[in-house]
């Protein structure tokens, strides 16, 4: 027969009161204190553990790969010729709605934070994408150069296979020396796409001191180890 809620609770206290039986105070203090020692430990080591966990998902400072793609009417460019900015570089597919989202987040931040020598740019490389390309540009209103090229360019600037999976947008933070800072994985992670998580990561670059920008946090990343 199965005991009811109370009789369950009264038995639970009747037996954790039989654990101090013939045990004095001091002892029975003294315990408590113990556990609530080997807790703040068990806290601590959490806390510890998931810090860690977290600073592991940042990819390591590396310098951008070259990458060129075609701005309908105006021709190739290259994304060392943005060298000097803080480059917000998405890898997008133009019938993805996520995508066009990232877009509209994108043109508020050229708009808001081009003249601090903020950078966005959209380079398509989805299946005929050279076709798609300027009516997305038109229909999503872009204030910044969208362009497109091969696929084997993309995945070999992310350093993805072609036989990963790996999601849309592709976003990269890139300072002002051209060494990447941040790219989301290639699966994305929710945090990656928040735009206050974006916006802090922009203005952190933004306001690096020129000359100093990886010497410092190559210095930083070092001492930690």
């Amino acid at each position: 027969m199965t005991a009811s809620p109370a009789r369950l609770r009264s038995e639970q206290v009747v037996d954790v009161s039989r654990l101090f039986e013939g045990r004095s105070l001091h002892w029975i203090l003294e315990k408590s204190v113990l556990k609530q020692a080997f807790l703040s430990l068990i806290g601590v080591f959490v806390f510890s553990v998931s810090t860690f966990a977290a600073s592991t998902l940042a990819p390591a400072i590396r310098k951008a790969p070259e990458v060129a793609f075609t701005v309908p009417g105006k021709g190739q460019e290259l994304l060392s010729q943005y060298r000097g900015k803080v480059v917000a570089l998405e890898f997008i597919f133009t019938t993805c709605p996520h995508c066009q989202a990232a877009s509209h987040l994108m043109s508020r931040f050229q708009n808001e934070l081009g003249s601090r020598g903020f950078q966005a740019i959209d380079v398509a490389f989805n299946d005929n994408s050279d076709l798609l390309v300027s009516a997305f540009a038109k229909e999503q209103q872009t204030t910044f150069p969208v362009g497109w090229t091969t696929r084997d360019q993309v995945l070999a600037f992310l350093g993805i296979s072609a036989v990963d999976r790996f999601v849309v947008p592709q976003l990269i933070l890139i300072d002002r020396e051209g060494m990447i800072h941040y790219q989301t994985p290639p699966l994305g992670d929710e945090e990656s796409y928040k735009e206050e998580v974006i916006r802090s990561r922009i203005e952190a670059l933004l306001s690096m001191p020129s000359g100093h920008r990886s010497a410092a946090l190559h210095h930083s990343a070092a001492s930690k180890r």
